[in-house]
């Protein structure tokens, strides 16, 4: 069934106002698109990392489909105009509620192949070898998404074929990069060439804001899994051009390997906070009970009083971020492979204790703050998508290549990038990963096991309905930036885009700083050094925000990160 309908309503938009010039020297350019970064909505919404990929979501909600089918497309879509996150050669989480009122939470994260083993990065002298699990073949984990698009396409009303045909021709007919996408893809020319065997469509001597960007492989990749389903992955041509890549640069995924990766439903991890109700993902992610622990810490606290961007709120705020993440290092991995104790961390009691030697007049060094001690035994870049509709149906999806185009390796034939998530193992004790976490047994590498992650897709419910859906890219400040939107909403009454757009602030125990963005009130960052804090380097950005607000009257408000090129769109 073609989409050249779709399409053709897709690309004949207003220009995107980076192209406008190149538009008016050469006529309407049929491939441009708008950014809308703000929708209110009667029927449903998207928010996602790209215009393109938000319109094809809207777009299946139009044709009847539900949250579910739309976020599908969506993804789709983000791997073929979001290179850099959106992807089939990476994974990521689902967490979602159903207009009958089930909740679901999906794991389609990557895994560690079979031949992987827990000092596989360790040179002969003992030395981590970063760089090998940080780029190049030997980077990539299993990849799960496309395994996690048919696992979750059992709650859809529409065909699967329906649902990637808009990809297909996104990849096959190409789109208009941006400025920024340009400037991207310019930046990854020496990688490219250093990691690929065989040169992708990516390689180009300069890429520049309205070029065509066509990705003839990754529609015929996409044709395979359309007529063959999840084999048209894991199985027959695209897996033997995965493997066969694998060999020419020295990887270790094998055809067993992508044969037998399974996407597992599990219980999601649930609490209340001032009589909300909030759903995110258990393990491997870190990100439901991070949160969990960062909004306990500070529920009987009164933060509301202090104010947005107090002094008081943000010191508050940034001591319970480095306790958490201090247990994060020590007990939270695949608790498939490792009894994480999640029950302890959570128990109000045991994060009381953590807060006793809160000091709100004074930093606490972080090597003053170690993990907790349990009371007693028990009896974790990326993109994010947030779609809603007028069943009742939400949903909440992050996935990631981990680093930006992930191992910076496609595969010849088949298009896509594939994943460096080997890195978000803890390649050595003590050793910190390119975010800066640290980690050990519970996150070491063993055959088969997923990686702890940050990703933190979440559902606030009110009253038992869909309240808020949100999510963000950023690794390892992921947790954090949800943590602070979240406040924003339910302690400081602020509407979604301030929620979204004030500047952020983030602190994971080690390395002992924190990092602010531009925009960070002055006065409280000097006020902070004299209280001991030490602050990295200030950013641009944290993370990229996607946000849906379900308003009193019942309509929905999208937000997009006004970080990137994110979209907003509904009807």
């Amino acid at each position: 069934m073609l989409f050249l309908p779709l399409l053709a309503t897709l690309f004949l938009i207003a220009c995107h106002p980076q192209q406008q010039s190149a538009a008016q020297s050469g006529g309407i350019n049929p491939y441009a698109y708008s950014i809308q970064k703000k929708t209110v909505a009667d029927h449903g919404a998207v928010v996602s990392a790209h215009p393109l990929a938000s319109k094809v979501g809207v777009s299946i909600l139009k044709k009847g489909g539900n949250a579910i089918d739309a976020a599908i497309a969506t993804q789709l879509a983000l791997a073929v105009v979001y290179p850099n996150a959106g992807n089939l050669g990476g994974g990521g989480f689902m967490v979602a509620r159903l207009g009958n009122g089930e909740l679901l939470s999906l794991d389609y994260r990557e895994m560690a192949p079979g031949a992987a083993h827990r000092d596989m990065y360790i040179d002969k002298d003992g030395n981590a070898r970063t760089d090998k699990s940080q780029d190049g073949h030997l980077s990539s984990g299993v990849p799960g998404t496309v395994a996690g698009l048919f696992a979750s396409h059992q709650y859809g009303k529409l065909p699967f074929e329906q649902l990637i045909q808009p990809a297909i021709e996104l990849a096959e007919k190409g789109f208009a990069i941006s400025e920024r996408e340009a400037r991207s893809l310019n930046n990854l020319q020496t990688d490219l060439k250093q990691y690929n065997s065989i040169m992708p469509v990516f390689v180009k001597e300069k890429w520049k804001a309205g070029d065509t960007l066509v990705q003839t492989d990754l529609a015929n990749t996409l044709k395979r899994i359309r007529d063959k389903g999840k084999a048209g992955f894991y199985e027959g041509e695209t897996a033997r051009l995965i493997v066969e890549e694998m060999k020419r640069g020295g990887g270790i995924i094998s055809y067993e390997d992508l044969k037998n990766y399974v996407a597992k439903f599990r219980t999601p991890h649930q609490f209340t906070y001032k009589g909300y109700q909030i759903v995110g993902m258990p393990m491997p992610s870190s990100g439901g009970l991070l949160l969990h622990q960062m909004m306990k810490m500070i529920e009987g606290r009164n933060i509301a009083a202090m104010g947005f961007h107090s002094l008081e709120a943000i010191q508050l705020m940034t001591e319970v971020e480095r306790r958490a993440f201090a247990d994060r290092a020590e007990y939270m991995g695949d608790a498939d492979y490792y009894k994480v104790p999640v029950a302890m961390l959570s128990n109000e009691v045991y994060l009381q204790e953590r807060m006793k030697n809160y000091n709100p007049a004074k930093a606490t060094p972080s090597t003053d703050i170690k993990p907790g001690v349990l009371l007693k035994a028990e009896s974790e870049e990326t993109t994010h998508l947030s779609v809603i509709d007028q069943q009742g149906n939400a949903v909440a999806i992050t996935t990631t290549l981990n680093n930006s185009y992930g191992s910076r390796t496609v595969v010849g034939g088949a298009g896509f990038f594939l994943n460096d998530e080997m890195d978000d193992f803890s390649i050595k004790p003590g050793v910190p990963n390119m975010y800066g976490a640290v980690g050990g047994e519970a996150n070491a590498i063993k055959a088969g096991k997923r990686m702890l992650s940050s990703m933190t897709p979440t559902l606030v419910l009110k009253d038992n309905q869909p309240y808020i859906v949100v999510g963000t890219p950023g690794g390892t400040t992921i947790p954090t930036q949800i943590f602070q939107t979240l406040v924003n909403i339910l302690e400081f009454n602020m509407s979604a885009e301030d929620a979204v757009y004030k500047p952020k602030f983030h602190h994971q125990w080690l390395p002992d700083e924190l990092v602010i963005e531009t925009g960070f009130p002055a006065s409280v960052k000097e006020a902070m050094k004299k209280m001991g804090y030490h602050f990295a380097n200030e950013r641009s950005g944290i993370g990229r925000t996607e946000i849906i607000k379900v308003l009193p009257n019942g309509k929905f408000e999208a937000v997009a990160d006004k970080r990137g090129d994110d979209a907003a769109e509904g009807y």
